[in-house]
């Protein structure tokens, strides 16, 4: 009787033990919780051997550790934003300011001839500006979870030919010639009309305003290679040539969105198709792929 007793004394003084043990260890986590609140980035310790306790602590650990890293990345993605805004405030600013210093310029001078150039510039500054703006706008478009393309049989060589037709007059001020060359003369891809027309004019403008020469524009299979030669190519980093407000070298000193490239892949993607970009002997070399029209679709 004597020894049930003592063992009963032993087992309520042990259960006593561990509850005090039990309530001191979720105090120290309730302190160290607290402490987190504070903005400490401690990690949670108990020195108990509880299963249970343990398992919590470590969920919470986990729990923890991924606020950690969603509040740096948050943080990093804010500093990102205020730098692409103000990168953009500066780039709206900087032919705004070209244009309106040219109509200054033009109601202050005496000279017709002189106006009429002025008064050109002045127009140039604000097709530049407006460029931007629309390219700016299709970037929030994309952004957008309701925007859709349509996906219709298309006929590549007179939306191209359009295009290369609009943009004549930087070709000709640039002194170069465009190079087709179709393998297929009637090549026909599954796509939007607008959307590819807005890919090859991003296309164009990027080699003729960032390039040192011509385009090169070639059909091989079901895909389209834009080739033209740049200037410093060591300062193109190709991981980023499609992200959106990347600026190489010469888009940093001429002028630019950043926009340009980040819209042709994702417009391209959203016809499902593919782009592909590479550096060669000083030639970048963009290749778009594209799903093949069915021969018995129509328009």
């Amino acid at each position: 009787m004597f020894v049930c007793l003592v063992a009963v004394c032993v087992v309520c003084l042990w259960t006593g033990f561990i509850n005090v043990r039990m309530r001191l260890e979720i105090r120290s986590l309730c302190l160290q919780l607290a402490e987190l609140e504070q903005g400490s980035h401690m990690e949670l310790t108990v020195l108990s051997r509880q299963k249970a306790l343990l398992t919590l602590c470590r969920a919470m650990n986990r729990v923890l550790a991924f606020r950690d890293r969603t509040h740096v990345q948050y943080e990093a993605s804010q500093k990102q934003m205020q730098r692409n805004i103000t990168s953009l405030a500066h780039d709206i600013r900087t032919p705004l300011t070209g244009a309106c210093g040219y109509l200054q310029l033009a109601q202050e001078c005496p000279e017709p001839e002189k106006q009429d150039h002025y008064l050109q510039c002045a127009g140039s500054r604000l097709k530049e500006l407006e460029e931007m703006l629309e390219e700016m706008f299709l970037y929030t478009k994309l952004t957008s979870e309701e925007f859709t393309l349509s996906r219709k049989r298309l006929q590549v060589s007179p939306l191209l030919g359009d295009c290369l037709l609009g943009m004549y007059g930087a070709f000709q001020e640039k002194g170069v010639s465009p190079q087709v060359d179709f393998e297929v003369e009637g090549f026909t891809i599954q796509g939007d009309a607008e959307a590819l027309r807005r890919v090859f004019l991003n296309l164009i403008q990027n080699a003729l305003v960032h390039g040192t020469g011509g385009i090169a524009i070639t059909q091989r299979g079901d895909c389209l290679i834009f080739e033209n030669p740049v200037e410093n190519a060591e300062g193109l980093n190709l991981d980023l040539t499609f992200e959106r407000f990347y600026k190489g070298d010469t888009a940093r000193r001429k002028g630019s969105s950043g926009l340009g490239l980040y819209i042709v892949r994702e417009l391209t993607r959203r016809m499902g198709g593919d782009v592909q970009v590479e550096l060669e002997a000083g030639n970048l070399r963009i290749t778009l792929c594209f799903p093949a029209a069915p021969h018995n679709s129509h328009q």
